[in-house]
């Protein structure tokens, strides 16, 4: 890999990772139609790694209290916690039962523009959704729920960012607190990836080490800046708006496939 391509999927991943579009769909379609080399094992750790950094760098205050009200036991923090790791759990099911049939996906361009479509369609619904919503943090039954979106965006195009808030805002889950709460799910989803990812550890190359330096740099920083436009997207009530732009994208796959 290329220190440009190492800069451009590592911009690609620290984007799409948080913005509600699907970093796994972009991923894909930058390999696709940008000609570049598969990111491989060792990069996809690399900036696993980097975006779990920017979740902790803009979050620090909040995993500092949640951290350190587990460690003293406090029942709010404990509460908070088990709700994260309930949601947590449909994704870890359907990676253990289904995980051949979602990994398979990622070769089917098509799948990625139909489940585009489908995530526009879950950021149109946040408009009527998010006015009404009033809730500090997610119920038992609703944290179970939005752990269920969650499986879903394992689909190449599904957002997982896009698919978890919509379904908080549904489930009554203020804005600012929906995309919290989703954030630090990404806390346990992005480490258990990165982990599944290091059992298979390919060794690292001396030539290898600036694009990785490169690749994961970016998608630290750019990961922060994502999180960041984010949530005021979402203080706006302007969140629907990047409907526009994955059903145009999902569109225009779908559209390049039916004409080559």
């Amino acid at each position: 890999m290329t220190t440009f391509e190492a800069i451009i999927l590592g911009l690609v991943q620290g984007l799409s990772e948080f913005l509600p579009v699907s970093s796994s769909g972009h991923l894909v379609l930058a390999q696709s139609l940008l000609g570049l080399a598969h990111e491989g094992l060792v990069f996809e750790v690399v900036v696993h790694v980097a975006t779990l950094v920017s979740v902790l760098a803009f979050y620090h205050r909040r995993v500092g209290e949640l951290v350190v009200g587990v460690l003293r036991g406090r029942a709010d923090a404990w509460r908070y916690g088990m709700k994260l790791v309930v949601a947590s759990l449909p994704a870890v099911v359907v990676v253990l039962l289904f995980g051949a049939f979602f990994e398979a996906q990622f070769e089917s361009m098509a799948v990625v523009g139909l489940s585009l479509l489908l995530t526009g369609w879950m950021l149109w619904t946040t408009q009527r959704s998010a006015p009404h919503a009033r809730l500090e943090e997610p119920s038992w039954l609703a944290a179970l729920g939005i752990g269920c979106a969650q499986a879903l965006a394992i689909l190449p195009g599904i957002s997982r960012s896009g698919a978890t808030v919509a379904a908080a805002l549904a489930l009554g889950v203020r804005p600012v607190a929906a995309a919290e709460f989703s954030f630090m799910m990404s806390v346990i989803a992005i480490t258990g990836a990165a982990v599944r990812l290091l059992m298979n550890f390919e060794p690292v190359t001396e030539a290898q080490a600036s694009a990785l330096l490169w690749g994961g740099m970016v998608a630290l920083v750019s990961g922060i800046g994502a999180i960041w436009l984010f949530v005021q997207l979402l203080r706006g009530q302007a969140f629907h708006r990047f409907a526009y732009y994955t059903w145009a994208v999902g569109g225009g796959i779908l559209a390049w496939l039916l004409l080559t």
